[in-house]
């Protein structure tokens, strides 16, 4: 504090001193009044030193030290590029796929696999059985594999996603191989697996629409309405409110979608009027469909030729147009599709015709039993083996929708003869003789079969009764 004092007593003395001194001028009176302010903030800071108390010293941090315990892990060093080609496996290919888009080339293919081989696109330019640019199917894959040098292995066009020409669901492919002297082609045939999937659906819109809704693949709702043809009229019968429950089968080959199946069990409520279908195999290779009491659902005929179209003619009298000319009566039924739907046999029969016939353009005449004949008219062109005598079997396809001869657009013009007589088919086909039940000795074993089905059908119908408006999809 001594300093301090001596520091406040110097102040006041330079204040006394300032202010004895005699006459002072302006400019000596604004120094000294800067002199006193000067000297009363020094004499204020300077007492106010003196009453700050020091801060209380800050304790010292104890002495740290960090302790590691290194364990022993000895990593092997990375390989080098030449050792890791050397241990990679060289049978795990780099695969890439694509889906054939409307209007793609191969060489569009290739771009979007990234595939430029000169070689690769002459090999398969001049290539007998790799021609296949006119059979390109949109929505089918085609995958590239390379070695992890880049180096291409083998190209696969899956031109056959599901088939069961071996009696068990396969996947039909054209594989390209890459060779040291060039390429190489073959076909494969490689098994795909079965998932059983179950739906539920309430029509609202459409049969279509529905099935959409729940996720039931485009081919299974066509089967149904095949399979259910003899019972229910999927063309003009279906009103809002029926009801269906279906059982089916979807394929995968590698984790891929390979079509669908084949439809195993289903229900459905038409006005409501119940029809059932199961899928019954004797020997696990061919089968057919029956209702729950084993009765056949295979009639003689076929409602429709054409698997899902719009009737857009009926048979009867009525003015039609044939090149200019008129007529009073329409001997058939038309039913409208786009060019290239396939058509099938709606019977068993043999070809009498295949050809031109006037104005009925390409045309196929099938002869059945009892001097029944059916007339296909108008077709783009025939199925391969359609000749004169050729035997053909229910369902099998036989040519495809054209606008040929006296056709004002692409249609299917249909006819049903007896004893070349024109009838209505739509009549003559709900006249024929019942289906053929299932012989005594198979009642039992047919039984066996179709019980998991019908339980499933049960439980499906009480899930619906709770949920009407829910499709449902399952899968084991």
């Amino acid at each position: 504090m001594t300093q301090n004092n001596d520091l406040a007593t110097a102040g006041a003395s330079a204040l006394h001193r300032l202010g004895t001194s005699a006459q002072p001028t302006f400019g000596s009176r604004l120094m000294r009044g800067l002199l006193i302010s000067a000297a009363l903030l020094f004499c204020i800071g300077a007492a106010a030193l003196g009453m700050v108390q020091p801060a209380p010293a800050e304790p010292i941090p104890p002495e740290q030290s960090l302790v590691q315990n290194v364990l022993p892990f000895p990593l092997a060093a990375d390989p080098t590029p030449a050792e890791h080609s050397a241990t990679a496996p060289n049978n795990t290919p780099y695969v890439t796929e694509t889906r054939i888009r409307s209007g793609d080339t191969i060489a569009t293919i290739l771009k979007r696999l990234d595939l430029g081989d000169t070689n690769l696109s002459a090999y398969l330019a001049k290539e007998p059985k790799v021609r296949f640019a006119s059979k390109l199917v949109p929505g089918r894959s085609v995958q590239a594999a390379t070695d992890h040098n880049g180096q291409l292995q083998w190209v696969r066009y899956f031109h056959t996603p599901t088939s069961d020409s071996t009696g068990q669901p396969t996947v039909k492919l054209l594989q390209i191989d890459a060779t040291p002297d060039g390429f190489s082609a073959q076909e494969l045939e490689l098994p795909s697996e079965v998932h059983v999937e179950v739906a539920v659906g309430t029509i609202e819109r459409s049969l279509f629409a529905t099935t959409d809704a729940a996720s039931i693949p485009d081919g299974i709702t066509m089967q149904l309405a095949e399979v259910l043809g003899s019972k229910i009229d999927f063309f003009r019968g279906i009103h809002r409110g029926d009801q269906f429950r279906v059982v089916y089968e979807n394929r995968t080959f590698e984790g891929r979608p390979a079509g669908p199946g084949r439809v195993l069990a289903v229900e459905f409520v038409n006005k409501g009027k119940i029809s059932t279908a199961v899928w019954f195999s004797q020997d696990g290779k061919t089968g057919s469909y029956y209702d729950l009491e084993g009765e056949s659902l295979r009639g003689a005929f076929l409602r429709n030729s054409i698997k899902f179209s719009r009737v857009s003619s009926t048979f009867g009298l009525r003015t039609i147009a044939n090149n200019q000319a008129w007529s009073g009566h329409h001997p058939g039924v038309d039913y409208v599709a786009p060019t290239g739907t396939p058509i099938h046999a709606t019977a068993d029969g043999v070809v009498q015709l295949a050809g031109w016939h006037f104005g009925y353009g390409n045309t196929i005449i099938l002869k059945h039993h009892s001097k029944i004949t059916t007339l296909y008219a108008h077709q783009s062109r025939f199925a391969d083996g359609m000749t004169v005598g050729t035997k053909v079997s229910q369902g099998q396809l036989i040519g495809y929708v054209g606008s040929t001869g006296w056709s004002t657009g692409p249609h299917l013009h249909y006819e049903f003869r007896v004893a070349d007589k024109p009838i209505d088919p739509l009549s003559a086909t709900a006249a024929m003789p019942a289906a053929t039940p299932l012989e005594p000795e198979h009642r039992a074993q047919f039984a066996q079969a179709i019980a998991p089905y019908r339980q499933q059908l049960q439980v499906l119908a009480k899930f619906q009764e709770v949920v009407p408006e829910i499709s449902s999809v399952a899968v084991r």
